[in-house]
């Protein structure tokens, strides 16, 4: 019997079948995000412009119930029950299982104030340093590969143990250098680079909900 991380993967590539030759790389970029929860890890994500987008709305998918109902384990209702018996149903019943994930681009104050009296390229670089334990994974956007700023932050990850996942265009750029898995799109126009990332992620979120909440 196919486990459902792989009955997603066939639907996403019947109804995307040019994003095939992605199959070897997405398989090996989900069995990295799963180790990385697996182990009590997180995810980190950065991009630029539409990447930045993209960043969030992959932070949505992972952080509360994307494809499945996530209800939270029974440990874990007990404790609020013992802490808030009066509103133990309602906040157990309103929470969901979580993924966790980071955003980069979110932190506006600390943006601005790190590319204004540090370094502009060296932003996302700073939060893998701040943020970042060994066994965690960082996912980074970028349609040409070359964005300094994203490969920049992939270096410092190397450094430390972060395991990178890179999400580039046909030609892969600085990015497939620097990462431990570059998937590269079919395309080297932009918005069709972008178009397709939208399907890749949202694959890998939902094989990724699947091992751990279905």
């Amino acid at each position: 019997m196919k486990k459902p991380a792989e009955k997603i993967f066939e639907k996403m590539f019947a109804k995307v079948p040019e994003l095939l030759i992605c199959r070897d790389d997405m398989e090996k970029a989900f069995e990295i995000i799963r180790q990385c929860y697996k182990d009590g890890g997180k995810l980190m994500i950065c991009g630029n412009g539409g990447s930045a987008a993209d960043s969030e709305h992959i932070v949505g998918e992972l952080m509360k119930g994307f494809m499945l109902k996530r209800k939270i384990p029974d440990t874990d209702r007990d404790k609020l029950r013992a802490a808030f018996n009066e509103d133990a149903d309602y906040l157990s019943e309103s929470l969901q299982g979580a993924l966790p994930a980071i955003s980069l681009v979110s932190q506006i104050s600390l943006s601005t104030a790190f590319i204004n009296d540090v370094a502009a390229d060296m932003i996302y670089a700073q939060q893998v340093y701040g943020y970042a334990c060994e066994g965690d994974v960082i996912i980074c956007l970028s349609t040409s590969g070359n964005a300094s700023n994203v490969s920049n932050a992939a270096k410092v990850a190397r450094a430390f143990g972060v395991k990178s996942i890179g999400m580039t265009g046909k030609d892969g750029g600085m990015l497939k250098d620097l990462c431990d898995i570059t998937i590269k799109m079919p395309s080297e126009e932009t918005y069709r680079v972008q178009e397709y990332h939208l399907p890749v992620y949202h694959t890998l979120c939902a094989a990724v909900e699947a091992e751990f909440f279905a």
